[in-house]
């Protein structure tokens, strides 16, 4: 619900009938594809599918060089800063606020870019934490970038922090992990899935937790070192000519109508 305009996301009128035409398109398909077995659960339980329907087939992350995701390459050896990036629009769901929280752990000398569209929904409470933060000065809200600003923000960060409360898969996560930052990010809905070893996972609720994994990640520069190169492992793991691959299998079992 959060990833719709605000206003149609608490109209009820509107809530009753967008669940009624997802009850009957998914009572109505041969077949059903979901990102990730997080999803796939809860199109069966909240939609009444049986597994038999349900089909898993992940996201990829391009590889190699980060044009493939609009991205253009950046240099290997471009040095470091204390920079913690959260990639996201600005919504209730992406829990910004806690990680405005947590962020205040931090030792001076790091800040936190948040890189999103600030308009999506409860983002003026997500907000009000930055404005009332003791950190202020040391967070930046950006807005949406252009593709040569965020190769320029993942190239220069040296954490990236993704604390979200409900993510259907998480494409933040497997971008950041390939282009060599390590993560933190939530231990609910698809992010564990997505993650596997690859990254530090915490209670996204708590802030304390993610505070902590951030101070972790800041103080241990080993630690960092191992998550980039289990995340770029991790990453690679998960690739569009396996996606293309899997969508197509369940087409072709569709039309023979297996």
């Amino acid at each position: 619900w959060e990833d719709l305009e605000p206003g149609l996301a608490q109209n009820p009128d509107f809530r009753a009938r967008f669940t009624e035409q997802a009850r009957q398109a998914a009572g109505n398909s041969d077949a059903i594809i979901a990102v990730s077995r997080f999803t796939a659960s809860q199109v069966e339980h909240l939609l009444g599918v049986e597994p038999s329907r349900i089909h898993v087939v992940p996201h990829g992350v391009p590889h190699g060089p980060p044009h493939g995701m609009g991205l253009p390459p950046a240099s290997p050896s471009a040095p470091r800063e204390n920079l913690v990036l959260f990639v996201g629009v600005i919504q209730r769901r992406k829990n910004v606020a806690r990680l405005v929280k947590a962020f205040e752990h931090l030792p001076q000398g790091w800040r936190l870019a948040l890189a999103g569209a600030p308009q999506g929904f409860g983002a003026a409470a997500e907000l009000s934490a930055v404005e009332n933060s003791p950190r202020r000065h040391d967070i930046d809200v950006l807005g949406h970038l252009s593709a040569s600003q965020l190769a320029s923000l993942y190239a220069r960060a040296r954490i990236f922090a993704f604390p979200s409360l409900d993510e259907g898969f998480g494409m933040p996560v497997l971008e950041a992990m390939a282009l060599g930052v390590p993560v933190v990010t939530s231990n609910c809905s698809a992010m564990p899935e997505v993650a596997g070893d690859a990254a530090l996972l915490v209670d996204p609720r708590n802030v304390e937790e993610i505070g902590s994994a951030l101070a972790r990640l800041a103080a241990e520069e080993a630690l960092r070192e191992e998550l980039i190169q289990r995340g770029r492992a991790r990453a690679c793991q998960f690739t569009w000519d396996s996606a293309i691959a899997r969508t197509w299998a369940v087409y072709e079992k569709v039309m023979a109508g297996g």
